[in-house]
């Protein structure tokens, strides 16, 4: 039906009648408005909400707060299932690194019996049941390839696999950590043994009696060293830079709670010295051990350059015991091994890079120069929390705030509340002259 002006109602949704869990029996109207796709062998679809790229915790919160609003929203997620990070990519050891109540999402607490600090597992349950509750239905198996405004018609073009959708918003929650970041040293490839990322790390019990290489010592880099020990792998971690390691609780009381509380009644700087007093008094010196401090505090560090401290978790005691052993940075791969900036030579058995993540944004994002929201050297938006999640033409960012899962649930109460200000008050959607419905 061909149409020279069309006026579409906006309709409030049921639950579930917006989204869809497989992409035949997607709730959207499938349209051809005036101009090309972006590529000639693609179907345009009209999405009449947002759309969220990523299914992970912080676009499931953005489509839950949308849907508390009255707000459809449709999730598009490349991996066959939501939290991919968290249900493909991490190790079975893994623990959320802050108390619960700091990571729970909007609407909906954790079961009160967990534990303080949830295992992997029963965190994935957790999202499931967010999931089922709010009845978010993602289009899994969507890899956005390129993303656009057209300013022509004011619409974002969003193009994936075969499809091009079309929508006023576009929610970017692919997150801070979607590719693993491989270290560009020497001769990697000339090493016969294993050499694998913390993403494709499972256990520690596949490296039993191995001598193993760790490289990286954030948090991730620490747990998976403790994990080694404990499942009797020699364990040598390089440790590269200056960093903070804070105990994970202060005399019971989580280290990050009480660091929001501290930050509420004095400066940053006074904070960080209490902290580091009380770390210095709990763990000892640190130095002497081969981790040494920033000059800069934990909390000031993090605010500035989103580095976060790693929270102890009971690595320090096996590096001060000898079982895990602290060496400088490699400097190349051999057949067998490593050496050492310092000259060293050492044989490894597997190794480990802990060398975290990065975001790949501005890889499918297309934005004019002048108005630039994602960073193309870091991919992360430009302007630092508490506004990093809304940008211009209804672009939107939501877990780019290195704060965690608390961040990422403070950015979906505000996008869903800008949005629907927006949705609620202009009532009808005009699809330009020269239409098509298909």
């Amino acid at each position: 039906m061909t149409i020279m002006q069309r006026r579409v109602e906006k309709k409030r949704p049921t639950a579930g009648e917006f989204t869809s869990g497989n992409q035949h029996d997607s709730p959207i109207l499938q349209l051809k408005l005036y101009g090309p796709p972006m590529a000639s062998n693609l179907k345009q679809v009209w999405v009449p909400g947002p759309l969220i790229v990523g299914a992970g915790p912080s676009g499931l919160a953005t489509a839950a707060c949308l849907k508390d609003r009255g707000v459809p929203s449709l999730i598009l997620e490349k991996e066959t299932c939501i939290a991919p990070s968290w249900k493909l990519r991490t190790y079975e050891r893994l623990r959320l690194h802050l108390p619960r109540q700091y990571c729970e999402l909007p609407f909906m607490a954790f079961p009160p019996d967990l534990p303080t600090y949830p295992t992997k597992q029963q965190f994935i349950s957790y999202l499931d049941a967010y999931v089922e509750h709010f009845d978010i239905k993602p289009l899994f198996g969507v890899e956005v390839g390129n993303a656009e405004y057209d300013p022509s018609i004011g619409f974002w073009r969003v193009q994936t696999n075969d499809l091009e959708f079309i929508c006023r918003w576009l929610v970017v929650a692919t997150g801070e950590n979607t590719e693993a970041v491989w270290p560009n040293i020497r001769g990697i490839s000339k090493f016969r043994g294993r050499a694998l990322h913390t993403s494709s790390y499972v256990k520690g019990d596949d490296h039993r009696g191995e001598k193993v290489l760790v490289v990286g010592c954030g948090n991730s880099g620490m747990e998976v060293a403790l994990d080694l020990c404990y499942n009797d792998a020699k364990v040598s971690m390089v440790v590269r830079d200056k960093f903070h390691i804070l105990p994970r609780e202060l005399l019971g009381i989580s280290t990050f709670g009480l660091s929001m509380f501290l930050l509420k009644w004095i400066p940053v700087e006074a904070a960080d010295a209490f902290l580091l007093f009380c770390a210095r008094l709990i763990l000892g010196d640190t130095g002497k051990y081969g981790i040494k401090r920033p000059k800069v505090g934990p909390l000031e560090l993090k605010s500035t350059t989103g580095k976060t401290p790693v929270l102890d978790i009971g690595t320090l005691a096996k590096i001060k015991s000898g079982q895990i052993k602290v060496v400088p940075d490699v400097m190349q791969f051999t057949d067998t091994g490593v050496e050492f900036v310092d000259g060293t030579h050492e044989d490894f058995d597997s190794i480990i890079l802990a060398t975290g993540y990065r975001s790949s944004v501005t890889s499918w994002l297309k934005e004019e120069k002048d108005e630039e929201f994602f960073s193309k050297k870091n991919g992360f938006p430009g302007t630092s929390f508490p506004n990093s999640w809304r940008g211009n033409n209804g672009l939107y960012a939501t877990g780019f705030t290195r704060r965690g899962l608390l961040g990422a649930a403070m950015d979906a109460q505000k996008i869903a509340q800008d949005i629907s200000t927006q949705w609620n008050s202009s009532g009808t959607v005009d699809l330009s002259c020269n239409s098509k419905i298909m």
